[in-house]
């Protein structure tokens, strides 16, 4: 499935080809549909991240011929899973080249925005909890925040469903998933199809039996 540019940050690429290459790269694509607010999604994240993407790096043949990219998967019976993936959406819009790391921090963190830590606060309040996150990886906490804050009076033409500066980016994240039918997290999809074999729970040694297979 296509990633419109707006969304590049999502890309994670370990080789980038020569812009005079005569043809385009034959790259393989391993699509992560995650949630902020998902245990197993952390767990996966994790590997991928910190255990995976290393060891493609050091491997030249498959970091030239494999890209990961973060599909963000709202998950809205758990309610502040809404509000994570805005902050990731704003992430991608003031620093792209922060996402990744900024999707490290949040999931080590995801554990203060379940539903029992956050019952008691406002919806700006998580915002600006958030925005700290943000500010930890080097992206501007007040610009973030004032990305994802709900104003408290209606707008000119006396709306009260507002949204805020990110509203319209997560719907286009919200429909790319339903075009492709991914209800849980995480799922896996692999050159466009469900990779079903992959789990959440695989070691290193796993994912380098699996990556020998796939990307030979």
């Amino acid at each position: 499935m296509a990633l419109p540019p707006k969304f590049a940050g999502q890309k994670l690429v370990f080789n980038t080809p020569a812009a005079t290459a005569p043809t385009p790269p034959a790259q393989h694509t391993l699509e992560l549909f995650l949630d902020y607010v998902c245990p197993f999604s952390a767990k996966q994240f994790n590997t991928i991240y910190n255990v995976v993407a290393p060891m493609v790096r050091e491997k030249p043949s498959w970091a030239s011929s494999l890209q990961f990219v973060f599909r963000q998967q709202v998950q809205p019976w758990h309610p502040s899973s809404t509000l994570t993936h805005e902050s990731a959406v704003a992430v991608l819009r003031l620093a792209p080249e922060k996402y990744w790391a900024f999707s490290d921090a949040l999931f080590r963190e995801q554990k203060a925005f379940f539903d029992v830590n956050v019952v008691n606060e406002t919806r700006n309040d998580t915002y600006r909890r958030l925005a700290k996150i943000g500010a930890f990886v080097g992206v501007d906490e007040d610009a973030m925040y004032g990305l994802l804050a709900i104003p408290d009076h209606a707008a000119e033409d006396g709306s009260l469903n507002v949204g805020n500066g990110v509203t319209n980016d997560l719907k286009v994240m919200v429909k790319m998933a339903r075009l492709v039918g991914v209800h849980v997290s995480p799922t896996v999809i692999f050159d466009g199809v469900v990779a079903g074999d992959i789990s959440s729970g695989w070691t290193k040694e796993q994912w380098h039996e699996w990556l020998t297979k796939n990307l030979a």
